[in-house]
């Protein structure tokens, strides 16, 4: 049996409005090469200049992971050569990485709980983008000398499914802290999965292996899957030491598989040094001050809205993984009269399943004051929770009407008068005698029956506590 060992690179783009040593905008989509100057060109004579933003929001996550974050750090050179980097080399830190020892914890759904080491996060520079058209490859610098925080782990991670949660709270802080965008389909949020095994019981790290570039949850854990399975059958059958080898390899999407791209280089290949045309980046203690305020964070609004709301651990675990739909929440419960059992049941269940396409929880059509307004007319029974439902595929479609307006039009306010659902329950009874002798010998299924056909010639108006409780009291 063995045991897997994984660590992760994650490069999270900072979403400030200017690039890391230059005043060209950041930009997803642009023309290609449009934003761009002699500096993310590598003219001769341009010079870098940090951007402070930077150092900003690198305050911000160290924070929040509990890490050291050094008030003097240094940029260093990381050579390589490839199109789509025109210095032919990587403005990084290496030798004094910002953020140092920090921490994050997981929390599985049996509730057991895992600390991950974070070795470092540093700041650095973006490379271009090389797009491949047929026989044809072009280059796009436009994201060259983009912000960006690279977060590296310890080895601690054991399975898919750690590495998974991990990233997944990793990703709800940066969205948490606003420090990016996160975004995993456009590149600002990429991560890498260092992948090795060794027989269990065994505390040698063997020979691990880099998993580039991959943009999904999905994918990552499939990734991961597939590369031990790969480790796994080389060492059944002797042939480790021949087939695994330190490198850089690709995941296939189509084929589920990963296939090399390149041997993975050692430090000294990339013959860092200390970048010339750099000062010292200094977080001065006002800085220390001002930006280590952060926001709360998921692990900490989760425990409120336990304690504040009475949510189970589940339901708030769901609701805080995500920075809109925590705030979604809040929002709804400032609405008066609203119980979170009703303003959660909307939130997770009934709002997530109509929403499609690229409609998601920021521009639905139904937002969280809405919904707010819906969760307080089933509260105060002037709907009934089935009547709501309609309402909102209503609201969905007819964005600029409001709740009551959308209540009234489709004629479902709850009937509450209890002389008028006394009058159909007697009806319901009288018309049924049979039913009412079986009920009272015995039959106590038959209830059901009742509360239903009264639900029915109310056409669903009735307020079915009132129902159950008439029927009750008449039939004895």
């Amino acid at each position: 049996m063995f045991e897997v060992v994984i660590g992760l690179e994650v490069h999270v783009q900072l979403n400030t409005k200017t690039k890391l040593f230059c005043s060209c905008a950041t930009s997803f989509n642009h023309t290609q090469n449009t934003n761009t100057c002699p500096t993310c060109l590598a003219l001769p004579g341009a010079l870098p200049v940090l951007n402070k933003e930077v150092l900003h929001k690198a305050v911000m996550l160290g924070t929040a992971l509990g890490a050291t974050i050094n008030q003097t750090s240094y940029f260093d050179r990381k050579s390589y050569f490839y199109p789509d980097s025109p210095t032919a080399y990587q403005i990084t830190q290496f030798y004094t990485p910002i953020i140092q020892n920090g921490s994050l914890e997981i929390n599985f759904e049996d509730g057991r709980s895992k600390v991950i080491r974070v070795g470092f996060a540093h700041i650095e520079a973006d490379a271009g983008k090389n797009i491949h058209d047929g026989d044809i490859s072009k280059v796009d610098l436009n994201r060259s000398g983009t912000p960006l925080l690279e977060i590296v782990t310890q080895p601690d991670m054991r399975s898919a499914e750690e590495a998974i949660l991990y990233l997944k709270k990793l990703h709800s802080i940066i969205r948490y802290l606003d420090i990016g965008d996160a975004n995993m389909q456009e590149g600002s949020f990429r991560v890498d999965v260092n992948v090795s095994i060794r027989p269990k019981g065994d505390e040698k790290l063997y020979t691990r292996v880099e998993i580039k570039n991959i943009n999904s949850f999905k994918f990552i854990e499939k990734a991961i899957a597939v590369e031990v399975a790969r480790q796994s059958e080389a060492w059944e059958d002797g042939v480790y030491d021949e087939e695994i080898c330190q490198e850089t390899r690709l995941f296939d999407q189509v084929k589920i598989e990963t296939r090399s791209m390149r041997g993975k280089e050692a430090a000294a290949d990339y013959r860092y040094f200390p970048e010339p045309d750099l000062l010292k980046a200094v977080v001065s203690d006002e800085m220390m001050q001002k930006y280590s305020k952060i926001p709360e964070l998921p692990d900490a609004k989760r425990d409120r809205f336990i304690s504040e709301f009475g949510l189970n651990e589940y339901n708030a675990g769901v609701i805080t993984a995500s920075v809109e739909t925590a705030h979604f929440f809040e929002t709804m419960m400032s609405t008066e009269g609203v119980t979170a059992k009703t303003a959660t049941s909307l939130l997770t269940v009934e709002l997530p399943s109509r929403l499609k396409g690229d409609i998601n929880i920021s521009n639905s059509a139904v937002n969280a004051e809405k919904l707010g307004a819906l969760a307080q007319r089933i509260d105060d029974k002037t709907i009934s929770a089935k009547a709501a439902k309609d309402v909102l595929d209503f609201l969905m479609e007819n964005k600029d009407m409001s709740v009551d307006e959308s209540i009234e039009k489709l004629g479902l306010k709850q009937v509450t008068d209890m002389g008028a659902i006394e009058a159909m329950c007697d009806e319901i009874i009288a018309a049924n005698p049979e039913k009412v002798e079986q009920y009272k010998a015995g039959k106590e299924k038959l209830f059901g029956f009742f509360v239903g056909q009264t639900m029915k010639a109310s056409k669903g108006a009735a307020n079915p506590q009132v129902v159950n409780e008439i029927l009750k009291a008449k039939l004895g």
